[in-house]
């Protein structure tokens, strides 16, 4: 079937000019399947995986429903996580480049409040934010909503399972009765239908299947007895020996015993999941992004909506009972053209979740024998991670943190990896074997200490940070 296009849709010719320059020139199936309704006015359920295009979708909506001569809060966002709002607000702003003068402002935790209710004073037209801490403006007096056009609970599933239930009510109910909201969703199960349909009046639903993995991805599974899972994950990653490998558990407490176990043995491995504060989450994204951390072990919730490029393999410990999600897990390997390699251990307990996955795909799993699989010894990351404390609020760029670090510790520029500047720290990749002499001569003691780095005639401290010691 041929690809639609958006010039078929009744957009804003802002709106319509503004696709191309940004690449967009035919609408992927959630576009297409959704845009019309959204457009028309309705309210919307759509149900598709992260990475189908669902941003856009949303975005041309609410800014085509939005007036950029009143200055009032005219579009909400609603996201799980800080990394999510922030990448909705950067592709919303992206879109609305054209559209004048509109402000898109991102308000999550992690920051302080008043610097937020200054810009909030300020105006804005789109507010992209976390439930708590929408909450939280709201009960200040500092965010007004009663001018929302259009609400958007994006990732509605992951919202729920992190227990925002109460919090995103309380968001609705500021919201004018006769918005338009659009429900954007991985899954859409029973529970979290009843738990929104108070939301959505009379909506469309549309839904873009999972699609069945690419054969780029070499797919493997193994049976295995309930205590012998852990120490098969480490057999896996020993044998297989990958740069970068997402592990899925089902649930907290399993990621964190996983992670831990395999930091015993050796793997930097290191925990993802809903229990973290926000600098452990940054901290423990940033190193598993710039390979500084070789295993990441996650649940599905707080996996979900990360981006990391060329990951080398997905290992499954715990199987879903649900085939989507298994389709969502493996997808995540094999991407931009490179090879994959998704490994998945069963008990004989998870034989009917099994099944359903090959009647869904109708074709049978490859299994294979996990006692042929040799032996081998735990591969360290190559990088390790320096955070300095100064980003995008001290001037930072990462050209001067390059140049500072060449000039003042002795590093190469291929010895400086991914530099990433936030707005209060900056996260720096380091080759591993040179990351001690550098700290050293920042330090002048123990390399394991922290020193501190001359950027643009100011000090700023700097310290390593480390996977945990099991």
């Amino acid at each position: 079937m041929t690809a639609a296009s958006f010039d078929t849709l009744p957009l804003k010719a802002s709106l319509r000019a503004t696709l191309p320059a940004l690449g967009y020139h035919t609408m992927t199936p959630i576009q297409a399947q959704s845009l019309p309704h959204v457009l028309a006015g309705r309210d919307l359920i759509a149900q598709a995986r992260t990475g189908s295009g669902k941003t856009v979708a949303f975005g041309l909506g609410l800014l085509q429903r939005l007036d950029p001569a009143r200055p009032a809060v005219q579009g909400l966002v609603l996201c799980p996580t800080r990394e999510l709002a922030d990448q909705v607000a950067a592709e919303v702003r992206r879109l609305a480049r054209a559209e004048g003068n509109v402000k898109v402002l991102t308000l999550t935790g992690g920051i302080p409040l008043r610097p937020q209710a200054a810009s909030l004073a300020h105006g804005a037209h789109v507010v992209v934010g976390t439930p708590g801490r929408l909450r939280d403006h709201l009960s200040r007096g500092t965010l007004d909503l009663t001018q929302v056009r259009t609400l958007v609970l994006d990732e509605a599933d992951r919202m729920t399972d992190m227990g925002f239930y109460d919090e995103i009510h309380g968001v609705v109910r500021a919201c004018p009765p006769e918005r338009q909201t659009l429900l954007f969703s991985a899954t859409y199960p029973d529970d979290i239908r009843e738990a929104t349909a108070a939301f959505l009046h009379r909506p469309v639903e549309v839904r873009v299947d999972a699609q069945p993995t690419s054969d780029r991805i070499e797919e493997r599974f193994y049976e295995v007895e309930p205590r012998g899972r852990d120490a098969a994950v480490g057999r896996l990653l020993g044998h297989v020996q990958p740069g970068s490998a997402l592990v899925f558990c089902n649930t907290r407490a399993h990621c964190q015993a996983l992670a831990a176990q395999l930091r015993a043995q050796g793997f930097d491995a290191l925990a993802l999941h809903g229990d973290l504060h926000q600098r452990e989450r940054d901290e423990t994204l940033e190193q598993f992004a710039n390979r500084s951390c070789a295993v990441l072990v996650a649940t599905d919730v707080a996996a979900r909506g990360l981006d990391i490029a060329q990951l080398d393999a997905v290992i499954t410990a715990d199987m879903s009972r649900d085939p989507d999600v298994y389709i969502h897990r493996v997808g995540r390997t094999g991407r931009a053209g490179e090879s994959g390699l998704a490994l998945t251990l069963c008990t004989p307990d998870d034989r009917p979740f099994v099944q359903l996955l090959e009647d869904r795909r109708g074709a049978p799993v490859a299994w294979h024998d996990l006692s042929a699989l040799r032996a081998g010894g735990a591969r360290p990351a190559p990088m390790v991670t320096l955070c300095i404390l100064g980003g995008r609020r001290d001037k930072l760029r990462p050209g001067d943190v390059l140049g500072a670090l060449t000039g003042e510790t002795g590093l190469s520029r291929t010895q400086v990896g991914r530099i990433t500047v936030s707005g209060s720290v900056t996260y720096v990749a380091v080759d591993r074997a040179a990351a001690p002499a550098a700290l050293g001569r920042l330090n002048g003691a123990a390399p394991a200490g922290s020193g501190a780095l001359s950027i643009k005639g100011r000090r700023f401290r700097l310290r390593p940070i480390t996977p945990p010691v099991a």
